[in-house]
């Protein structure tokens, strides 16, 4: 669906994307991750036609967005960051304004706008001007203009940013039924929210792809572990010998507290958590030795993003 090749973005001697290439395949909802800076908005730019790379190809369905951008932007519908919405308009004529640029005419037109206003639950504010809207509603149009004109990709920039719990909820709903008929793209800081709506994750750093599987994959696979803390009874040196015989646990905090507890952190790649729980406590038991608390933390996507994109965070 979305092949992209080599892209690079330079500004002067800085380069914002550097030699990024991945596929996006049809019919999957995809997150697009990375600290401020990393190059996500610049990328998404590109992607869309708004912007022209330094270097590398981009292919919408076999179409370059270059060298055939008629093609290529008649597949793709785009909410950026800031919704490019007209204040003094009421969305029923915004929404016009953009199908008629669209190509969209006549009764197709009108059947559209009726179709996406549905699909968006803006029914009942289509009549009030745009600046009288709720940021909520606001964003709603932003995702409306995006679906007119029935295009294959769907590109949402923080289309939660700025809104209240309920609006999010209501945002990252809407995004999860798109996704049954539309390959979506999703720009998020939230990432329990790219966990909860995406089907596959993209991390960059510094301009570069870091990370692309499925969230439960990376959490898997790559760097994050699995931590258990517990409170004991015991001293350094009989704790470290206690943990030095548990092969899974892959490394170890020990902090000696003024009334002779130990506050211990244990790392493992495990996925049974419990499973190392239970050898802890019976290991500690062997030596007659008490854990007084404990409580396992399974590693997430928030681990994972945090050590592939540790010291590569900058100003936007």
């Amino acid at each position: 669906m979305i092949t992209v090749e080599h892209l690079t973005k330079c500004y002067g001697d800085f380069t914002a994307v550097s030699d990024l290439s991945f596929e996006i395949e049809e019919g999957h909802v995809y997150g697009f991750l990375g600290p401020n800076g990393a190059g996500k908005s610049t990328t998404m730019n590109i992607m869309t036609g708004c912007l022209s790379p330094t270097k590398g190809r981009i292919r919408i369905n076999g179409h370059d967005i270059f060298e055939e951008p008629e093609q290529a932007k008649r597949m793709m519908g785009y909410l950026p960051e800031q919704p490019p919405l007209y204040m003094n308009e009421t969305p029923a004529e915004y929404l016009r304004f953009v199908g008629e640029a669209k190509g969209l005419k006549g009764c197709e037109l009108q059947r559209q706008i009726e179709e996406v206003s549905g699909q968006t639950k803006i029914e009942q504010v289509k009549d009030r001007l745009i600046s009288a809207l709720s940021k909520g509603y606001r964003q709603r149009v932003g995702i409306a203009q995006a679906l007119l004109g029935n295009p294959k990709v769907i590109i949402l920039d923080e289309p939660t940013v700025g809104l209240d719990p309920i609006q999010i909820i209501e945002i990252r709903d809407m995004i999860k039924q798109l996704g049954e008929n539309h390959t979506v793209i999703l720009s998020s800081h939230i990432l329990s929210e790219v966990q909860a709506i995406c089907e596959k994750v993209l991390i960059i750093s510094q301009g570069k792809l870091v990370a692309f599987d499925r969230p439960e994959n990376l959490e898997k696979l790559l760097l994050a572990s699995n931590g258990i803390s517990f409170t004991a009874e015991a001293s350094r040196e009989e704790i470290t010998k206690v943990l030095g015989g548990i092969d899974r646990i892959t490394q170890w905090e020990i902090e000696m507290r003024e009334d002779e507890l130990a506050m211990i952190s244990v790392k493992t790649e495990s996925e049974d958590v419990k499973d190392i729980c239970r050898e802890l406590f019976f290991a500690f038991a062997d030596e007659k030795k008490a854990i007084l608390e404990m409580s396992s933390k399974k590693a997430n996507l928030e681990d994972v993003f945090i050590e592939l994109t540790e010291g590569g965070v900058s100003e936007e």
